[in-house]
């Protein structure tokens, strides 16, 4: 029979062990990006080490133009690799590290336009389920877009990747039971941010957590755009969000709460990460300084 104070002690031990645990070791490569790296690759550090559950290592490339042949990163030491690189091609063996690593159970996190890189290269584009502009085309693979409640894929021809202006926009969940999305509104406001639209790929594997409207009175598609998707490849998990395109959107509580729900759910299966107090609401966008 278990006696109270044995209880008490097994459950101090679980919460030792637990607190004791080992960080979840991340990795975020930038370097190269046409949009402000800079800028963004230290939020993206901050949000995930601001948790208490990561380390961030940062690789950055060389300069546009610059030697690449000897960048390379270890994706063996992470259990997570975060994408800010939107770039020249990485180097051979980097390439396949990384596709070996994710079929083998690691995990990948795309932020906004690391789905723009490396439109030729058809291992990542599965990775990645969509991307947009790097020459992608009907032959990338389908749009992919909800109408009517359901998911559509439209192989006709044209262009990957557009976005009308810049504009808060309303996140609608599709999949309230996934652990990243699991206990958000329905609906919530997002803050100022480029919204990707006209997104194509292989789009295999690939489950819609979220949309959004692409208003053509900003120039959009007229269409509900995936907003928040994951991927498997083999073990590995890919989570992947075309939001975040300068510091100010990355600000966006609703943005940082599914980046790092995300990326714990990608690095492990599992989300412990609770939804925050200020997380916005369908009328209220919610930043953080």
């Amino acid at each position: 029979m278990w006696r109270p104070q044995l209880i008490a002690l097994v459950t101090v031990l679980g919460l030792a062990s637990y607190t004791r645990a080992e960080p979840i070791k991340a990795v975020l490569i930038d370097g190269q990006n046409n949009h402000d790296w800079r800028a963004t690759s230290p939020l993206l550090k901050r949000w995930l080490e601001e948790t208490g559950l990561f380390t961030v290592d940062v690789a950055t490339s060389p300069a546009p133009g610059e030697d690449m042949s000897r960048f390379d990163v270890d994706f063996g030491r992470y259990a997570v690799v975060v994408s800010n690189y939107n770039g020249e091609a990485w180097p051979e063996r980097m390439r396949q590290g990384l596709i070996n690593y994710v079929r083998g159970g690691g995990g990948l996190v795309i932020v906004h336009a690391a789905n723009n890189a490396f439109g030729d290269w058809p291992e990542w584009n599965e990775l990645i389920g969509l991307g947009g502009w790097g020459g992608r085309d009907e032959k990338s693979g389908p749009y992919v877009y909800f109408q009517d409640d359901q998911v559509v894929r439209d192989p006709q021809p044209g262009g990957g990747g557009s976005h009308g202006a810049q504009h808060p926009f309303e996140v609608v969940v599709r999949d309230p039971q996934h652990p990243i999305t699991a206990g958000m509104p329905r609906a919530w406001l997002h803050a100022q941010d480029e919204l990707y639209d006209r997104l194509r790929g292989p789009a295999g594997n690939m489950t819609i957590l979220a949309t959004a409207y692409s208003n053509p009175a900003q120039g959009g598609s007229g269409r509900h755009e995936p907003m928040i998707w994951t991927v498997t490849q083999g073990r590995g998990r890919v989570f992947h969000t075309p939001m975040g395109h300068a510091d100010y959107s990355l600000r966006c509580v609703g943005f940082i709460t599914t980046y790092q729900r995300g990326t714990q759910w990608a690095a492990t299966g599992q989300v412990t990460i609770p939804i925050p107090p200020d997380f916005p609401t369908a009328e209220r966008a919610s930043s953080r300084e």
